[in-house]
């Protein structure tokens, strides 16, 4: 489903990914680890398109992100990758109904459709009576749901989460981590996780490990 060949990054000279290649196949749960600074989350982001290699190609669902046009991009983004980051990221003036919403707005999607979908998601995720708080009102647990149901809202191809469980403690990021399988199971649903957790990369089906740049 998605195939990087030879990427390459560097930050004011100093450089980031040394050539990495990769395959991520549909279903799969991912965990991309190795220490602070090896590169973990400038691959996850290149993956993302939320920034661009100095080389190398990335193919996703067959077509060359790489070559297409800003808008295009964008909309290709919205539509087939969710995103999941440590620090949830929530709008605070927008409770959790209307923060899940967003990406679907963002689509053109109808509002009622966006609507319906973002509480049948919120309702999984046991946050049914927590659809008109705001991200203050909630645990920190309860806001990387909301976060997670955000990532889920338009049916994406792959979810993409950077440290996601970094930020809770050990309950709730067990709650989170048994969460992306059950995801998984019932929707066939693609995760990459850059994680430090050793549990979480031990239960996802493929561990990889980046030293230097490289994937070892």
């Amino acid at each position: 489903m998605i195939k990087v060949t030879q990427l390459t990054k560097s930050y004011q000279n100093l450089p980031v990914l040394k050539g990495v290649d990769l395959e991520i196949k549909q279903g799969e749960v991912v965990a991309i680890t190795g220490a602070s600074g090896a590169g973990k989350s400038t691959l996850l982001h290149l993956i993302g398109t939320l920034d661009s290699p100095d080389s190398g190609k990335i193919s996703f669902l067959e077509k060359d992100v790489l070559k297409m046009k800003k808008k295009e991009l964008a909309k290709f983004r919205n539509k087939n990758i969710g995103f999941v980051f440590q620090f949830h990221h929530l709008l605070p003036e927008f409770t959790a109904l209307e923060n899940v919403c967003i990406p679907g707005y963002i689509g053109n999607k109808p509002k009622k459709e966006v609507e319906t979908r973002a509480k049948e998601l919120l309702d999984m995720l046991g946050l049914a009576d927590r659809l008109s708080h705001k991200p203050s009102q909630l645990s920190g647990g309860e806001q990387q749901r909301v976060s997670v149901a955000r990532a889920l809202i338009n049916n994406p191809s792959v979810v993409l989460a950077d440290e996601p469980s970094g930020n809770l403690d050990s309950k709730n990021a067990e709650e989170l981590h048994n969460l992306f399988f059950e995801l998984r199971d019932k929707f066939n649903q693609t995760f990459v996780i850059v994680t430090h957790n050793n549990l979480l990369s031990e239960m996802s089906d493929r561990k990889l490990v980046m030293k230097d740049g490289l994937i070892c």
